[in-house]
């Protein structure tokens, strides 16, 4: 499932504390004893699962076949019909009762999802009630014989109670079950309707009882379905059929195996063009669907679908849609198809007119790279369900577009990958599947059309959000996990662990190698995290124990820090000592920027293990002449909470030069202190992007106490990221779309956020300034920290470029500050300078903000700080 696109992200982390970063002297909290314990590893392998993470010689399990017939009621939104179950029991035990998944059961009202979904809501919540599945009958067919069978139904799962036990090492049963549900509007952003103006938009999955795995590790895995925890499925062959009105098209897993059946002789002639096109080719178009003609003139049509080897089969159907199609090209000389159906106003360049390159190219490179696709079509529905995945199908927004539809398709086609080829337990460890599937999408937008969609994170900067001092640990069941934590633990810690894991401690190709030997070993099987563990151990040749338990099990940060500088006898041309310093519980490889005064710059890269000797680490550098700077992670690679302490220069504040003449440098830099004072209100307009989702920043200043500000994302109905009104001492915050709750302490810090050009005011009585004795190092530069005290009490770091004059830094000393970067000054129209570029976070979300328009003295009405 797609949950960590932009605006799911901000939703979920509204409520994270920010980090603050500090260059204050901090007690280390690192103890090597803890990270590099030798006994992460207490289990031992066994006969079905080896200690090298392989599948054991005696590995086994259990297998469903299903038989689905279905029919659709467009009038009353329901699907009524029956499945058969053919189970093979392979385990050693004999089974007296079987438990089956009855996921529907979440949208009644009693369900134990909805007794424990939260009063604001959410994604995983529903106020739409159904009634469930509505079992009509079930029935066991054994050696030839039909018995009703005895049964509870409890929540989301139903047990069958075995009259005579089913036999092990092979033993089969059918299991007959009737049954209705209607359809819900809304179900929990998996599956459900929407009306579009040609007709209804239906993506139907968890439309049919399924099995529970029956395992080595648990025996019957029966948590119940509760909203964020996903699946946990076995694999068969699914032979399914859905009858519904002529005029619906409908796409689902596998293969259509009756198209000259339910197609038009237009769309099979267009579709087998397709077939053996690399350009899309339209199947059905929006003229077609206008018109409602293009079908077969019957009532009902039955559309008969196979797919091999899965663990789960859904589908959609809709007159409205458009359907276009084109060749997916595998690396091993097959052909598969690309396919993407949705409304007509979804299509554009800029939208789903693109969705089937986006499918192609997904699949082509994650084949070529990982393993083989597997199935023989590959669609993307643009509908209701913002992001889910199924076998050989995909449920996306309909509304997205650009970046964010090649991030949504690319994330739900990586989930063939993980989960469904292999097969980890989702309602346990959704890192398997949602961590796995985002690092390998990663990997995957870097390469596509040259990195059209791709963007670099600033570790450093998100670490605030991912490292917030109330997240979980990876380690966590989903329904365990926070809302607020969820995007963090499930998505993106686990794919910056496996990200850092491939480029700073394995490399490229051994990484490469253990990852596919992954993927190779338990393709259709059911892995555990251990067997992760190990194989990554055993097919890199390292043991990353030490690794796997701090990123997965437990909560810890990582603030490495340059403590100092030492020169041997005093002489930098003798060569430097360089000591730095482990403040946190984690420990990672080191990277260090080292730059001299006669232009010379190295490298240095370190393992991890210097931090088995303790929280300090020594190294001789070869210098030869003065180190202006010294930094750690200069491309901000790693999660580091507190980058303030990450650079040190051995370059000390020229003499003559004070704070009064940084900050007047400062304001001569930006237009002069006459030009500042005739600025009586300023406009800027800048935007931003996560994940390929635009924001839209407005910021109004009008004299001192009059400041209005509003970051929104337009394609989710303006969406408040943060609204601020400012009017004299009346102040309303918005975050999130929630208003927030204000102390006397948080208003004050606001209007001094907000103030324009504050440094005009640093001579008046009772501002305190400091200058630092050395130079600090910003972002690879040399700068001059000037900490201003306000006659409020209130300390405020700024730093200034020696090259320059124009602040660089903000930052306020209060607990849940994080620091404002700025960059790229330029001239607006009353010759004042700027920062068209602005890096800073909101409720711990990093923030590239890029100025498009800046306006002075247009005569801001005082209504519009209301």
């Amino acid at each position: 499932m797609k949950f960590y696109k932009a605006l799911l992200l901000l939703l979920t982390a509204g409520n994270c504390a920010a980090v603050a970063q500090t260059t204050e002297p901090v007690a280390p909290k690192y103890d090597q004893h803890k990270v590099f314990n030798p006994l992460f590893y207490f289990g031992k392998g066994n006969e079905f699962r080896s200690a090298s993470g392989a599948p054991g010689a005696k590995y086994w399990q259990n297998h469903a076949d299903y038989k689905i017939n279905v029919a659709l009621d467009t009038a009353k939104h329901s699907i009524t019909g029956s499945v058969v179950i053919s189970y093979t029991n392979n385990s050693p035990d004999k089974l007296d009762f079987l438990w089956l998944q009855l996921d529907q059961n979440i949208y009644k009202e009693n369900s134990r999802g909805q007794a424990t979904s939260i009063l604001e809501g959410g994604r995983f919540a529903t106020k739409l009630f159904t009634n469930g599945y509505e079992i009509k009958g079930v029935t066991l067919i054994k050696n030839g014989k039909t018995e009703q069978a005895v049964y509870l139904v409890n929540d989301t799962r139903m047990q069958l109670k075995l009259k005579d036990a089913l036999a092990a090492a092979g033993g089969k049963l059918q299991i007959k079950i009737d049954y209705t549900y209607t359809v819900p509007e809304y179900g929990t952003d998996r599956t459900g309707r929407i009306k579009d103006k040609y007709g209804w938009i239906y993506d139907i999955a968890q439309w049919y009882p399924r099995m529970e795995v029956y395992d080595d590790v648990s025996g019957w895995n029966t948590i119940p379905y509760m909203g964020s925890s996903e699946f946990y499925l076995e694999y068969g062959n699914f032979d399914y059929t859905i009858t519904a009105p002529a005029s619906l098209i409908i796409a689902g897993s596998g293969e259509l195996l009756n198209p000259a059946e339910v197609l038009t002789a237009t769309e099979l002639k267009r579709l087998a063009l397709a077939k053996t096109s690399d350009k899309t080719v339209m199947v059905k178009d929006s003229n077609e669907v206008k018109n409602g003609n293009a079908y077969l003139k019957k009532p009902n049509l039955t559309w008969h679908f196979y797919c091999n080897n899965a663990r789960d089969v859904a589908w959609a159907a809709s007159k409205a849609f458009v359907w276009d199609a084109a060749r997916i090209n595998l690396a091993n000389g097959k052909k598969a198809l690309a396919q993407s159906m949705y409304p007509i106003q979804a299509s554009g360049v800029k939208a789903y007119s693109r969705s089937t390159e986006y499918v192609k190219a997904s699949i082509e490179l994650y084949s070529a790279k990982w393993f083989e696709y597997t199935y023989p079509v590959a669609t993307n529905i643009g509908g209701p369900v913002s992001g889910m995945e199924y076998p050989g199908i995909v449920f996306c927004d309909y509304k997205s577009q650009a970046g964010e539809l090649w991030d949504v398709t690319n994330h739900e086609f990586g989930h063939n990958w993980f989960p469904m080829i292999v097969g980890s337990n989702e309602r346990k460890y959704a890192w398997m599947d949602e961590g796995f599937n985002t690092f390998i999408n990663k990997v995957d937008t870097k390469v596509f059309n040259k990195g059209e969609y791709y963007e670099k994170t600033d570790e450093q900067q998100a670490a605030a959000s991912n490292f917030n001092d109330n997240s979980d640990a990876i380690m966590n069941t989903p329904d365990v996990i926070q809302s607020d934590n969820l995007g963090a633990s499930a998505y993106v810690k686990p794919a910056l662990g496996l990200t850092i894991l491939r480029e700073q401690i394995l490399g490229e190709e051994r990484f490469d190698y253990a990852f596919r030997t992954y993927i190779k070993r338990w393709a259709f099987k059911h892995p555990t995290p251990f067997d992760f563990f190990h194989t990554m151990d055993n097919a890199a040749g390292e043991d990353l124990s030490w690794f796997w338990n701090e990123w997965f099990m437990t909560t810890w940060k990582l603030d490495q820090a340059v403590k100092s500088i030492d020169y041997k006898d005093f002489d930098p041309a003798k060569g430097a000592l360089i000591t730095i310093e482990n403040l946190e519980e984690m420990a990672l490889p080191v990277t260090i920027l080292v730059k001299e005064e006669n232009g010379k710059s190295s490298t240095i890269k370190l393992p991890a293990e210097i931090w088995q000797r303790g929280n300090t680490w020594t190294f001789a550098y070869n210098s030869t002449s003065k180190l202006i700077s010294v930094t750690i992670d200069p491309d901000h690679i790693l999660p580091d909470v507190n980058p303030a302490n990450n650079s040190l220069s051995g370059i000390a504040v020229p003499a003559g030069v004070t704070a009064a003449t940084v900050i007047n440098n400062y304001i001569d830099a930006i237009g002069g202190a006459a030009k500042l004072r005739e600025v009586k209100d300023l406009t800027v307009k800048a935007t931003s992007k996560l994940q390929g989702a635009e924001l839209v920043s407005l910021t109004r200043y009008k004299s001192a106490d009059k400041v209005y500000q509003s970051i929104t994302a337009p394609a989710y109905h303006d969406f408040a990221v943060l609204k601020v009104n400012l009017n004299g001492d009346s102040i309303r915050v918005v975050q999130f779309d929630k208003v927030a709750q204000l102390q006397n302490e948080d208003k004050a810090l606001i209007k001094l956020k907000y103030k324009l050009f504050p440094e005009l005011e640093y001579s008046k009585t009772g501002y305190l300034l400091n200058l630092a004795p050395a130079m600090q190092v910003i972002n690879d530069e040399l700068v001059y920290l000037v900490t201003v005290t306000t006659p409020e009490g209130i300390k405020v770091k700024n730093y200034y470029s020696q090259k320059t004059g124009f602040k660089v830094r903000k930052l306020t000393d209060a607990p849940r500050a994080t620091p404002v970067d700025y960059s790229n000054y330029q001239g607006i129209n009353t010759g004042i300078r700027i920062p068209f570029a602005e890096k800073t976070n909101v409720g711990g979300l990093p923030l590239d903000l890029m100025v498009t328009e800046a306006t002075v003295n247009t005569n801001i009405s005082n209504d519009d700080f209301k």
